[in-house]
């Protein structure tokens, strides 16, 4: 699938996640938002919160400041939530994987593939940004 998440995002400086290089694309920065929402909500949904859905606004948080510090601070927040995503799944007994999440249609099975899933798209937009700087 290429290089992963953390690979592509190395070299990525505020100015160039803050950009849109593409017209009505989201930038690289709304994207590792996005990209931390929905680790937390899959995290939350292991321990039992039922999260139905998210508004817009909870979904690609907007970005406020667009400092090399603010950036810094959400590479830490997806850090520290991708491994509070890894530690909720490393509680799951394997039993539990064939269960439906709570207030969805879903297995475990399914909405874990779906995070992976969706991180690994997210970082080839990622990664197809970064080639329109």
């Amino acid at each position: 699938h290429g290089l992963a998440l953390w690979e592509i995002l190395s070299d990525v400086t505020s100015q160039q996640a803050f950009a849109k290089p593409l017209t009505g694309a989201h930038s690289i920065w709304e994207i590792v938002n996005h990209i931390t929402v929905w680790e937390a909500v899959v995290g939350r949904r292991i321990k039992g919160e039922v999260i139905s859905g998210l508004s817009p606004d909870q979904d690609w948080p907007a970005v406020a400041d667009s400092s090399e510090a603010a950036w810094q601070q959400t590479l830490t927040k997806l850090e520290r939530g991708n491994h509070e995503l890894r530690d909720a799944i490393s509680t799951l007994p394997d039993a539990r994987l064939k269960e439906i999440v709570l207030g969805q249609t879903y297995s475990f099975y399914y909405m874990l593939h779906g995070v992976v899933q969706h991180d690994l798209y997210h970082a080839g937009q990622i990664a197809v940004l970064k080639k329109g700087r």
